[in-house]
């Protein structure tokens, strides 16, 4: 069977380890200061993520491991997934069930929750949750997670109870098949409803991120459709819908666009016209398939958290 997330929107996956260098650390060198920070890590991988290009200081990639810095910047490690040996044990993490039976889950999943244990999150996570609330997922790849979620994106999420039911979702993911909507609140007033079709890769540069790549070096065909719900003077609320689901899909096709999504760490650059907001605003909202075990067509819907929520109202009543 192909891999169950290969065409999902994998964010938790490339979400890149944040760290603030202690003022104490001022003086040293990058690679020392990694070895204190990341004790986990022996000082020759950490050097060797350092000249692949793994390591960001504020925003710049450093490539010499005797690099001094000053205290006070921000790292950004992207740890390379070789390195991810999964915690897959179960923890007592509460779910917000929206619908299970012998087939399926479905959850409406809060930000902040990883989806499964990698880039400095070995615990916590749905994966950890889903094995407590479902031990017999331990053996159906990944727990039965079919697609995922970024760390700080809220909303719908399913997950397969069989292998058989797993199977059927991914077929059903690879036919394009599975709807899903977003609710976003992005940089800038837009004119009109369109799309974004676009092939999605790995950065050339800067590897923690993803960017619009051509197909000949690497990109995979991917495809938004946005519609507009509400203007405002610097922002606008979106509907969006993924025809795929590649990584950061939806935030790398609206930033190539010129439309960033606000709270957007990674691929927003700071604009005081903005409201701040502590985390990408995106919330997927809608989701429909085919049942596969009864084939009937289900769907979905859930209202936004109450951050999101507060942040439109703040855009609308000031």
């Amino acid at each position: 069977m192909n891999d169950p997330i290969e065409n999902s929107e994998d964010y938790s996956r490339t979400e890149p380890l944040r760290l603030t260098v202690p003022d104490s650390c001022g003086g040293r060198r990058l690679d020392q200061i990694l070895a204190e920070l990341l004790p986990q890590h022996s000082r020759n991988r950490l050097q060797g993520w350092v000249k692949d290009g793994l390591v960001t200081v504020d925003s710049k990639i450093e490539c010499e491991p005797k690099h001094k810095l000053m205290g006070g910047e921000k790292l950004l490690i992207a740890e390379p997934e070789d390195v991810c040996v999964l915690a897959e044990q179960p923890e007592n993490i509460p779910l917000n069930i929206v619908f299970e039976d012998e087939t399926l889950l479905v959850i409406n999943k809060p930000s902040g929750l990883v989806v499964h244990p990698g880039s400095g999150n070995w615990s916590g996570t749905l994966l950890n949750a889903l094995l407590h609330h479902l031990p017999a997922n331990n053996e159906i790849p990944r727990a039965g997670i079919v697609h995922r979620l970024d760390k700080d994106t809220s909303g719908l999420l399913v997950v397969a109870k069989t292998l058989e039911a797993q199977t059927d979702l991914v077929r059903q993911l690879q036919a394009r098949t599975v709807r899903r909507q977003y609710l976003a609140l992005v940089a800038g007033t837009m004119k009109k409803d369109g799309g974004v079709d676009s092939p999605i890769g790995r950065h050339p540069v800067q590897r923690i991120k993803m960017a619009v790549v051509p197909e000949n070096r690497g990109g995979k065909p991917a495809l938004t459709w946005y519609r507009i719900l509400e203007k405002f003077t610097y922002c606008t609320f979106l509907e969006c819908s993924l025809e795929t689901g590649r990584t950061h899909q939806i935030r790398v096709h609206m930033t190539s666009i010129g439309h960033p999504l606000v709270g957007d760490q990674i691929y927003a650059k700071p604009n005081p016209k903005l409201p701040e907001f502590a985390r990408q605003a995106l919330h997927a909202t809608r989701l429909g398939l085919v049942h596969p075990l009864t084939g009937l067509k289900m769907q979905w819907e859930v209202p936004m958290p109450e951050d999101m929520r507060e942040l439109l109202d703040t855009l609308r009543y000031g």
